[in-house]
Order: structure tokens, then sequence, then C-alpha cells
């Protein structure tokens, strides 16, 4: 039983509670300032071998899902249960005992109180303090005692429940993180325009991943500042599933697109040496795309169209006219300008081409699940309303005795009271009331 009791006491001590997390912070700062989930080599060149090699002892490089990182974890977590469990039956008592119950010596010796008399019988006192205290938004419940009679009001007796708010916001959000690291994951994919995919690549091990749904790049869009910088760029996707289009939409840095619990982030992309060009007939308004590299003929057989890419201008990757060259049956070839994603009209023969051509880019996508982010969410608002309620709600408590005067003449009062927090404002908050109810007196 000794044994048992020394464990409890363990578990439920405060020096475990902060030890765990002064422990989690300094290797959350570690972890921070160590790339994490890198290849071996790479720890290698940045560290050299010895240190890199104490990191993969200490699994430094996955530092968040480490034996020893997963056991501060649990250890925080056993403290926060049975902390919870060894001081809330206190707690409970603290809240639901017979406040009535207080012998009148007490309230004599509590820091705040003061003392009046009214020149009314203690009985008709009694009703008018009642009501007073309603009015002041106090509600009141009264008993009768050997020296009189006893009120007594309280506030907030439910804030003291704000601390185990707060430790169950805690569990919960880890509840929510491992939900999310074992059932969830994390992967990148590069999808050139035009092409679609139904499996990325893990961050942390580059396997694949089946999404179960196939993912389709119909264009990207970049704009530039006037020094050639990137400005804004976004990706029109399309969600397929049994070869019909589900969900169609146009995604931007912080606007992912979300199906089935997989979310999509425009994270990066890839400019290629290919070009997009399309090419429609007029009037009879045929047309094609085509994807053709950099300086190489292309042909559009059952059109008789033979075509390609000359030249391209531009400043760095971002490319701003492309110099096309294209020849229609036996008509001469021509050779013409058309800037980076605008249209052309070419006449030929007794018809009218339109061109238009634009420089070919990969949308780098970064993609996660996680089906235990809605219980972090859950944990983060649980979080703030507790500590809202553990630092700015207290528990107020009011008694007044009532006293008969000497030979049934008026009535004499007591009125103490205590907060377990906020005493300083507690204390103006009485001071007020008490004014209150003395000008009661007649």
């Amino acid at each position: 039983m000794k044994h048992t009791n020394q464990a409890w006491e363990f578990f439920s001590s405060v020096r475990l509670a902060i030890f765990t997390l002064c422990s989690l912070a300094l290797t959350s700062i570690i972890g921070t300032v160590i790339p994490q989930n890198k290849p071996d080599s790479w720890y290698v060149d940045k560290y050299g071998p010895a240190t890199a090699q104490f990191f993969q002892v200490l699994d430094i490089p996955d530092m968040y899902g480490s034996w020893w990182f997963l056991i501060l974890l649990g250890l925080l977590c056993a403290n926060l249960i049975i902390c919870s469990i060894d001081r809330f039956p206190t707690t409970w008592r603290l809240m639901t005992s017979d406040q009535l119950a207080i012998h009148s010596d007490r309230l004599q010796g509590m820091t705040l109180r003061q003392e009046w008399s009214l020149s009314s019988p203690l009985g008709e006192s009694a009703a008018q303090l009642s009501t007073a205290l309603a009015k002041a938004g106090w509600k009141s419940a009264s008993r009768e005692i050997e020296t009189g009679t006893l009120l007594f009001a309280g506030k907030g007796a439910w804030s003291r429940l704000g601390v185990y708010v707060v430790h169950l916001s805690i569990l919960i959000i880890f509840i929510g993180a491992i939900i999310g690291s074992f059932l969830g994951f994390k992967g990148t994919v590069m999808l050139p325009e035009g092409e679609s995919t139904t499996r990325i690549f893990a961050s942390d091990s580059s396997e694949p991943i089946d999404l179960g749904f196939e993912v389709l790049c119909n264009s990207f869009s970049i704009d530039y500042y006037p020094n050639g910088m990137p400005k804004e760029y976004a990706s029109v996707l399309t969600v397929r599933e049994n070869g019909k289009d589900i969900l169609k939409k146009m995604i931007e840095v912080n606007k992912p697109l979300t199906y089935k619990g997989i979310t999509f982030y425009q994270s990066s992309y890839q400019a290629y040496q290919n070009f997009i060009v399309s090419i429609v007939i007029q009037p009879d308004k045929t047309g094609k795309i085509f994807t053709i590299p950099y300086q190489q003929e292309m042909e559009w057989p059952e059109k008789n169209i033979r075509f390609g890419i000359v030249n391209a201008e531009g400043t760095g990757d971002s490319v701003t006219r492309i110099k096309i060259w294209m020849k229609h049956g036996d008509l001469p070839a021509s050779t013409f300008w058309v800037d980076n994603g605008k249209d052309a009209s070419i006449p030929s023969g007794d018809k009218t081409v339109a061109v238009s051509a634009k420089q070919m880019f990969a949308t780098g996508l970064q993609v996660a699940k996680d089906p235990g982010v809605w219980l972090v969410y859950l944990g983060c608002s649980l979080m703030l309303i507790g500590l809202y309620v553990s630092f700015f709600v207290s528990h107020q408590r009011l008694w007044l005795l009532l006293r008969p005067g000497k030979g049934d003449a008026g009535t004499g009062i007591v009125l103490a009271g205590g907060s377990n927090k906020n005493q300083t404002g507690f204390a103006r908050s009485f001071a007020k009331l008490a004014d209150r109810l003395r000008g009661m007196q007649q």
C-alpha cells in the first residue's frame, strides 16, 4: 500500500508536471532548430558523421516520433489524469458543500467583513436583504440558526472546473495528434498541366500513397513582378472518381482543395521547356491542344498542319513572348510572335487559324490527411475556454448573519465574504455591495 501511495504521489505531483513541460519545451526547440525527416546523408554533410550518428541513436531526425518524446507525452498525460482524479473530489466538495452550515464564529474571522444594524425586525430585515441581493445579481438561500438567520449567496462555483477543462483539452489534443499520426499522412506530388495522378509520395519516406481517386491539373497560371520574380500562382484541379468529374476548383496559397478528408495545398511549381499550344480552325471551330517541346516540330495530320516553337523571350523562368512556326497544307509557312497565354489569328487561305501558346508548368502540391484534426481544434477551443475560466472567473461567496437587537429592537447585520481568485477585485465589489445594503437602513 505504501509503494502504491508513493507511485500515486509521484504521478500526481506538480514536480512531474514541471519536469515534463520543461522537457517538452526544450525538445521542441531542438526539433525546430534541427530540420526533421531529412535523408541520413543530409545530416552527415551538415553536422559530420559522429554527430549524425548521435542524432540517429536519439532519433533526433524524427524527434516528434521518437520513443523518448512519446514517453514524455505519456508521462504528461498520466500526470494530468492522476492529478485530476486526485484533486477533483476536494474541488467538488468546495462546489457542492452546504455553505449555510458554516459556524457563525468563522464569519467574524474573515478578512472581508462589515457590520451594521437595521431598525426593522429580523424577519423583515431578512426579506429586505434577500431582495436587495437578488437585485444586485446574487441569488440567496437562508436558514434559521441559534443566533438568528443566516443568508448565503454565491457566484461562479463552476469556475473551479476550469483547470480540469484545460487538462481535458490537452488530452483531447494528444488523442487527435495520435489519430492523425497513425491514420493520416503527409505527402507531395509534382503534377504537370494536363496530367493526372491517383497517388502521391510520402514526405518522410517517398513511398507512394494511393489516394483512392484521381486528381487532374487542368491548368497552372502565374503572375510575375516587373523584375521577373513570381508574384502569385494558382492551379485548377479536377477530382475524378469512377471516370466522372466530381469536383473542380482553383487553388492558391492558403486556399486549398479538400475531398474525402484529403487536402491539397498549392506549395510550389516547376517550369518546363515544353509549351502548350492550342489551335482552332475557323470557321469550322475545330481545335486541339498540344504539348510540344521547345524547338521541335509537331504535326496535326487530320488538318495537315505542322508547327513548332522557334524561340521564346523572357526573364529567368518567366516567358513573355513565344515565336511560332506553322505550315498549313500546301500554303507557305508563316512565323509569328504571340504573348505567353494570349491568342493570335493567322490567315490561312480561306480559313483563319487561332493559335495560343503558353509555357508549360507543373504544379507542386502538398497533400495531407489528418482525421484527428477536428479533435485538435476541439481541444484548442476547450483550452481557451478553460484558461479564460481559470484566470478570469472566480468562485465568490457572501454570508449575511442577522441577529436580533436588544429587546428584539432592530437587527444586527454581519456581512462577510471571500473569493478563491482576484481578491482585490472582489474586495472592491464587496465594498460596493456593502454600501448598497447599508443604504437600506431606516
